[in-house]
């Protein structure tokens, strides 16, 4: 079969783009179709890909501007010609999803979640002190476009594969589609069960607003207890400027600096609404609790009382109580480490590759 990999842009290696990783060792020879691509920025596994990118990729500042394209996205990916592939395998949080294939094609659906700014997230990325005023109002008029245009492109996917519960639920409500559940891929091999406390507490994540850092960084002005946030993004000088000294950025950090950090660290907070999140896994591969908003995908990762703990609110105070409680309490951590090896690399990889050939044969039956 002739196959394509189809995903929404190539700028970085974050959870996304460890399920494209996969998809590349199991499938060497497909092409990445993709809005853009940053060359450099993905793992050498991915980048030995030949990339076909749309006209985003030719755009003013698209290296690091490429989310002001946002209305031209459905544009772009609808104009990919992949007429000559006979699977098309797509992972998808945006618009990858809406590829058009050839009619006697099979197209099989990585969903990392239906496009969230459009639908249950769009007050976290364009609600008021979220976004300019420019932005807000142009985002009024496109939204209920772009959710009619996600909505009806919905049904080019023959199978959808969703990566928890809780966003197979989104695809039934917006797409009015079931899902299989496969949980995205951990490395818990690059980890180590750790003993070891710097006293410190860690963020690991994008500095964008759903992701609410902004909590941690309330909570640990008043304490004045030390916290380190590895990441970068939109939301950096902002939550810089509003930061205390305690509070220390470290920017972009790669696999191995992320390894030692979860190592070193008390516990990690997790305070945004994630589709599912590897983060928390990944802190639990180093043996490390997690304190997380208990909403999304965390309640599929973290087990309240054994391998973290829960707090009920997106609020500082609810935060503060979460961080307080975990102090009280004394985790195992090979039992943690032993709950996140359950969502290892290798089980990804096999789940996906079993259940793409059930659909490979189950698309030829039906033909």
């Amino acid at each position: 079969m002739n196959i394509a990999l189809v995903h929404d842009w190539c700028t970085g290696m974050r959870g996304g783009e460890k399920c494209l990783e996969v998809l590349c060792e199991l499938f060497p020879d497909a092409p990445i179709y993709t809005l853009l691509h940053n060359p450099g920025t993905m793992s050498p596994v991915i980048e030995r890909h030949r990339f076909v990118t749309s006209f985003i990729d030719r755009l003013p500042a698209k290296r690091t501007q490429y989310r002001r394209y946002l209305p031209l996205f459905p544009l772009a990916i609808s104009r990919f010609d992949l007429s000559e592939y006979d699977l098309v395998v797509s992972t998808s949080h945006a618009v990858a999803k809406s590829v058009r294939v050839r009619p006697d094609a099979l197209h099989i659906c990585y969903c990392h979640t239906p496009m969230r700014y459009v639908w249950d997230m769009y007050e976290e990325y364009f609600g008021k002190g979220k976004a300019g005023l420019v932005t807000r109002l142009a985002m009024r008029v496109l939204r209920p476009f772009l959710q009619r245009w996600d909505a009806a492109t919905a049904d080019r996917v023959h199978y959808y594969i969703a990566n928890s519960e809780n966003v197979r639920q989104r695809i039934r409500r917006y797409y009015k589609r079931d899902a299989e559940v496969i949980f995205p891929p951990v490395d818990t091999d690059r980890f180590q069960c750790s003993t070891v406390d710097d006293h410190f507490h860690l963020i690991v994540s994008a500095l964008v607003p759903y992701k609410r850092v902004d909590l941690a960084v309330q909570v640990f002005n008043t304490t004045g207890k030390r916290l380190v946030i590895a990441g970068t993004g939109p939301e950096t000088a902002a939550l810089r400027a509003m930061a205390g000294p305690n509070i220390e950025f470290l920017g972009w950090q790669s696999d191995e600096q992320l390894a030692q950090l979860y190592a070193r660290c008390t516990a990690l907070i997790f305070p945004g609404v994630e589709d599912f999140g590897i983060v928390p896994l990944e802190a639990q591969a180093s043996g490390k609790p997690v304190i997380a908003f208990g909403q999304g995908g965390a309640l599929e990762t973290v087990i309240d009382g054994v391998t973290g703990v829960f707090f009920d609110r997106q609020t500082a105070a609810s935060l503060q109580q979460a961080v307080t409680a975990c102090e009280s309490l004394r985790f195992d951590p090979r039992a943690i480490r032993a709950h996140a090896e359950r969502f290892s690399r290798p089980h990804y990889r096999h789940s996906m590759e079993r259940s793409i050939q059930d659909k490979v044969r189950q698309h030829l039956v039906r033909q």
